[in-house]
C-alpha cells in the first residue's frame, strides 16, 4: 500500500497500516543497508540534515526561514554547523578548475612519455 497523501508518514509502518511511522532503528537500519549499497558505507541519518540545509539554500530560500524550518533557536547553529554549502557557481568554477587542471596533467603525461 502506498502513502502518498500529505497527511502520511514518511516513513509508514505497513504493519500499523500507515497509522504509526517505522522506529527510529527500522528506519535506520534500511538507511544504513542503502548506503551500504550505494559503496557509500557507514552514513548517520543526521547527513539528512546537513542535505536537507543545502537544498534549502540551494533553491535560495532565506536563511532566517531555513532556520525555521530547521527548528534552530540560534541561527548561528544553521549558519555554522549546517553553513559551507557550495552554490551552483562554486561547483562550476571547481569543475572548470579540475577540467583544466586534467588537461594539463594529461599533456605534461604525453611530453613525458
Amino acid at each position: 500500500m502506498l502513502y502518498i497523501a500529505p497527511c502520511d508518514w514518511m516513513f509508514a509502518s505497513p504493519s500499523q497500516l500507515g497509522r504509526l511511522p517505522w522506529s527510529y532503528d527500522q528506519v535506520w537500519r534500511v538507511y544504513q543497508k542503502a548506503a551500504s549499497a550505494a559503496g557509500i558505507g557507514r552514513l548517520g541519518t543526521h547527513s539528512l540534515r546537513h542535505t536537507y540545509r543545502s537544498l534549502l539554500d540551494s533553491v535560495g530560500t532565506p536563511l532566517a526561514v531555513q532556520q525555521k524550518l530547521m527548528r534552530h533557536t540560534d541561527i548561528r547553529t544553521t549558519m555554522n554547523v549546517y553553513g559551507d554549502v557550495i552554490t551552483n557557481q562554486e561547483s562550476e568554477a571547481l569543475a572548470k578548475i579540475a577540467r583544466i587542471a586534467l588537461a594539463n596533467s594529461t599533456q605534461a603525461a604525453r611530453t613525458t612519455a
